[in-house]
Formats: C-alpha cells, structure tokens, sequence
C-alpha cells in the first residue's frame, strides 16, 4: 500500500491496522548518538491512548512501545528504528454487522472501490487506531527540534461550536499549563466544561462532535522550507490533512485573509528583524521567517454514531444503520497529540534538509 510514507531526510513510514495484530512504524534518518528510550516515546502515547474519560473510546490498550532497532545502549545508531505498539484489547466480533454494509462518513466504500477488498473491523488500516505509530514517531522526532530549541503545543479551541476565550487562547501567550489543567486540553477552562456537557449531551443522543485544534510552534528558526513544493506550509498542511478527521487546515490569518486588504495583512518589519503582527503564521514563500508558526486544523465529528443512518450493502440495496461498539463522541482531545506528532515529524524532516543544504 503506498502513501504509508512521509517525510524525505527524515522518513516515517507507519504500518498496521485497528484489529490486526499490531500498529508501528520504521524511522528512517534519525541521527545519531541521540539519546532515546521507550519511556520518552511511552509519554506521549499515554496521552493519547483510548479510555481515559468518559467521553472517549472504552477500548482498553495500554499502548506499550517497543523499540525493536535502531537503538543501541540509550542512542539512536543511525540506522532505521523499528517501534512497535501491540493491540491488546480488539473486540473483532462487535463489528460482524458491518461487514456487508457501509458506514456513512467512514472508508468502507472507498477502500472497496479502491483494492477490491476491505478490512471491516473498525475500519482496518482507515481507523483512528493507526495514529498510534505517528505519535510514537512523533516523540522521536521532538528529540530533534528539541535540540534546535523547537517546542509545539496544541491545544482545543473549539468544540462543537463552544469557542474558548480567544484571550485565553492567544497563540502569543498560551502555556502548557493552561492546556493541561482540563482533560480536554482547552485553555479556557469555563469554555471546557459547556465543552464537557455538549458531549455528554451528544453521547446521550447517539450522536457525535467536532471541533478546532490550533498549533503554535515557537522557536523555529527563520530559513527553513524547501520552494516550491516542498514549502513549510505545504508540508505542514498536508501532514495535518493526512489525518483522517481532519477537514481544513488554516496557517497563520487562513481564511480571513481572503477578507482583508494588502496593507492590513502584510505583517510590517521592525529592526533588527522582527515582524509586528503575525497574519501569515510564520511562514512567508514557503519558508519560516522565525515568527511563531499558527496552525489550525478542523476536525469532523466521528463517523461512527448509534443514530440510525441511511446507507447501502455490498450489493446496492438500500441498509439502515446504527453503529454499536466503542467509539470516541469526538476526535478530541485524542487528536491533539496526533497533530503535534505530525507537526514534529514535518518540522525535523526539514531541520535536518537545511542542514543539508548549509553543509
């Protein structure tokens, strides 16, 4: 299956599949003499893992790494690193009604159409459950922009169309221990509990929600990019929409820009070199200009809801549908650490490409 792969110097290649045996990646490009062990990579998938509140998946898997290569007495070798994440906690058999029917909003008709055949247990290579092995790569790639002075915090700025504060959530001022004072990793915590109830609520009706994550990533130097195809925010955009809830994707003004005149989204330069405002998100033809970087990614709501839906089986014939199991009610707050993870993998690929090109 191609399309697997991301990355050029530092590549990611993932693997697995929500039901089989069990989900990983292949690092490729990693250097040298770093120090890494699975307790570094464990720390990010434990905040990612299904079952954590209420309004999460219940599946139970304790999402345990193993570092299989690539690793040698606490340092990376140089050679390619083999993670490996186990599932633990399948439950195959809730899934055998959907194994004739498609399911609206999910990849059933899709793959089918695609490969002649298709993984049916929840959803197979499609599933949520694959974002395991980003986050892992992830975790390994924070080793390098932590090194360059790199940090990245995602955080919840709407769910289900309850905004948090927008002074609560300014990209300039916005900490980590604002985001983890609530399991929704929201910055406003007043804004989090109506976030709360309107998922209790969603939950009651069989029903589902989305939401708005942002990214800030600070302390990225200016130069890196590589025009015109390979630009920052080509590649950031396209990480963040490689995830499978993910609908839109906004840099620094997005889409208001298209709103405002030349002379207000122009970001003025002051001496030395500093940019007064920040409309174009950190990132000017494709190349950091070392001003944050602001993301955002739109999250649909999950596809898999007990509302009974309109949908076909494998034949054409018209199916109504009620999606039993354990699903999350939204793709939040799981999602955040995905899409730090892939922020990461984006931002170390290219560190390690301007070394390159600087020698």
């Amino acid at each position: 299956m191609s399309g697997s792969s991301m990355g050029v110097l530092f590549k990611v290649t993932t693997w697995g599949e929500s039901h089989g045996a069990a989900n990983g990646c292949v690092i490729e490009g990693c250097p040298p003499l770093i120090d890494l062990s699975e307790a570094d990579i464990q720390t990010a998938l434990d905040r990612r893992k299904p079952g954590q509140t209420a309004f999460a998946s219940p599946r139970r898997e304790p999402d345990t790494v193993e570092i299989l290569s690539g690793v040698f007495e606490g340092k990376t070798t140089g050679t390619p690193i083999l993670l490996l994440i186990r599932n633990r906690d399948a439950a195959s058999s809730a899934y055998d009604n959907l194994r004739d029917v498609f399911r609206p909003g999910h990849g059933d008709f899709t793959y089918l159409k695609k490969y002649g055949i298709r993984d049916h247990r929840g959803g197979g290579r499609a599933s949520g459950r694959e974002t395991v092995s980003r986050v892992a790569a992830g975790a390994v790639a924070e080793k390098i922009t932590h090194a360059a002075g790199i940090s990245v915090l995602a955080y919840t700025k709407m769910l289900g169309g309850i905004y948090a504060d927008p002074v609560l959530c300014d990209p300039d001022t916005v900490s980590v221990k604002q985001v983890v004072e609530n399991r929704l990793y929201c910055p406003d915590p007043d804004a989090a509990r109506h976030m709360e109830q309107a998922l209790e609520e969603a939950k009651a009706a069989g029903d589902s929600l989305g939401g708005i994550v942002e990214i800030v990533v600070r302390g990225c130097p200016p130069g890196l990019g590589e025009p015109v195809f390979d630009k920052m925010d080509a590649d950031l955009a396209k990480a963040l929409m490689g995830i499978g809830a993910v609908k839109g994707v906004e840099i620094g003004a997005g889409f208001a820009a298209a709103g405002m005149k030349g002379f207000e989204a122009n970001d003025p330069i002051l001496p030395p070199a500093r940019f007064f405002s920040n409309h174009a998100g950190g990132i000017l033809a494709g190349i950091t200009n070392g001003a944050d970087i602001i993301l955002r990614a739109a999250c649909k709501p999950i596809s898999s809801i007990e509302k009974e839906q309109q949908t076909i089986d494998i034949h054409g014939a018209p199916a109504k549908l009620s999606v039993k199991g354990r699903h999350d009610v939204s793709v939040i707050p799981r999602i955040i650490p995905v899409c730090e993870a892939m922020v990461q993998i984006v931002l170390a690929d290219h560190l390690l490409r301007q070394k390159a090109v600087a020698g």
